[in-house]
């Protein structure tokens, strides 16, 4: 049996009791790699001779010693690629520093092994953005990884990685963990430090795991989590033990289903599986009640007015004149910064910037990123006052299964869309988990549903334990 089936825990425990080693683990992950890559696609590169450098020294003692995880590629780990699948990064960027939380991770003993595919810039909900190739959905190769994690969910569920980091600006996490049958976690903002994290949307983006239970997402938030003074969004909060609280029941939990997320566009098979889960959850317990949350219908709009505000800043020091793609055929400075922009970017980076800048310029801030920031405030009220009543709410991940590559491509519109139940928790800061949910039987395959938890801020110990309970019972 290959290890890269096993989860975090269990091979922590032969790893303790010295049955393997972490050059072992090392190497079955990279023979996984090297067997199925070439048909997922899931990484775009891997330095063999560097995990099994960081193996040999590996102290297999630590919480996550000798484990190696993979890395969405938009993370900087010093000395290796960051291309955010983007051409204007892939030829000649390297990092030349470690994000905090690969830093975090290295304390615990884990070990960063490959670079993953991700929609531009984290850019998408297809991983079809990358400049850098198409990845696969392990569910049905003709599919959809989702994104902009896209790479971190297809190595997870396709078995070539035992757990994975991603970024989560509307749902980058959750919408691929959904769509490929694994578990993705988006913390509080502020919990995990963005320092090294290249920005799309500087006050939505998050980091958090992509793994295949509950329990191993709990251990990894264990060490992602914790205060920088690098970042200046970081919180002062203490980091409990998530792991603490699995296995806890869930009697008299208030379970709020939200009306709004139950709409027209959801599939009505996605909606038969989650109404089993929401059962389910009845079963263990849990006390399930109908909320409202009124504002979530300008969630989408309010999204795509802020993020492309907040990325036409961020994307503006990709210039082409300290490092990324630089033309070769530009005559002054300005010729220099269009072609080495245009050459550079992708079509959905480039329409993101247009509609970032348009909000942004003037006569037109006060009537778009204005309201946009006042809705913003709204949803984030809804959610106060319905949290005020219930401690979870459950919904859908996604609205629909992965659809098949190249079907929305010349419809941007309706694959915004399909962030619609995930978008509402980043504009509001909370944290948020995607469970397994069953699968459905759609146009000849079956594909994973995933069932969405969200908490009020700071309380991923109530997330865990909900999402644990459910995926356990």
């Amino acid at each position: 049996m290959s290890l890269t089936s096993l989860s975090l825990t269990e091979l922590r425990q032969k790893l303790t009791t010295k049955e393997i080693s972490a050059a072992d683990l090392v190497r079955d992950v990279a023979s996984a790699i090297e067997a199925r890559n070439p048909v997922l696609g899931a990484y775009l590169t891997w330095d063999l001779d560097a995990a099994l450098k960081e193996a040999e020294t590996a102290d297999v003692t630590q919480p996550l010693g000798g484990l190696p995880i993979a890395i969405k590629d938009n993370i900087n780990v010093e000395g290796q690629p960051c291309t955010c699948g983007s051409k204007i990064l892939a030829e000649n960027y390297t990092a030349p520093y470690t994000a905090t939380a690969i830093q975090n991770l290295r304390q615990a003993g884990a070990i960063p092994f490959g670079r993953l595919n991700m929609d531009e810039f984290a850019m998408g909900s297809s991983t079809e953005n990358s400049a850098l190739g198409v990845t696969r959905n392990p569910a049905a190769l003709d599919r959809i990884p989702g994104g902009s994690s896209g790479g971190s969910a297809s190595s997870v569920a396709g078995g070539i990685a035992l757990a994975a980091l991603g970024s989560d600006t509307g749902g980058s996490i959750r919408q691929p963990a959904a769509l490929c049958g694994c578990v993705g976690m988006k913390p509080t903002y502020g919990r995990v430090s963005r320092f090294g994290l290249i920005a799309f949307a500087s006050s939505l983006d998050q980091i958090g795991p992509i793994t295949r239970s509950v329990a191993d997402a709990a251990l990894l938030t264990n060490h992602l989590c914790g205060f920088d003074p690098r970042d200046s969004t970081s919180l002062k909060e203490s980091v409990p033990d998530f792991t603490a609280v699995l296995g806890r029941d869930i009697k008299g939990l208030r379970i709020g289903l939200p009306k709004e997320y139950f709409i027209d566009g959801l599939h009505p098979d996605v909606e038969a599986s989650v109404r089993k889960g929401i059962a389910k959850l009845e079963a263990l317990g849990a006390h399930i009640e109908e909320i409202s949350l009124p504002h979530t219908e300008a969630g989408v709009a309010t999204y795509y007015v802020l993020a492309p505000a907040e990325a036409s800043a961020n994307l503006a020091r990709f210039d082409g004149v300290r490092y990324g793609h630089r033309s070769a055929s530009a005559n002054d400075l300005m010729e220099h910064y269009l072609k080495s922009r245009s050459e550079g970017f992708g079509p959905e980076v480039k329409r993101r910037i247009l509609l970032g800048t348009y909000v942004l310029s003037s006569g037109y801030y006060d009537a778009y990123y204005l309201q946009a920031q006042k809705a913003r405030t709204l949803i984030r009220d809804d959610f106060t006052k319905a949290f005020e009543k219930v401690d979870v709410i459950v919904s859908p991940t996604s609205p629909t299964p992965a659809h098949k590559l190249g079907e929305l491509i010349g419809d941007p519109l309706q694959a915004y869309l399909e962030d619609v139940f995930t978008i509402p928790a980043n504009l509001a800061g909370l944290p948020a988990i995607s469970v397994p949910c069953g699968t459905i039987a759609h146009e000849g395959a079956n594909l994973p549903v995933g069932l969405q938890f969200i908490t009020k801020a700071l309380d991923e110990a109530t997330l865990f334990q909900a999402a644990h309970a459910f995926e356990v019972g």
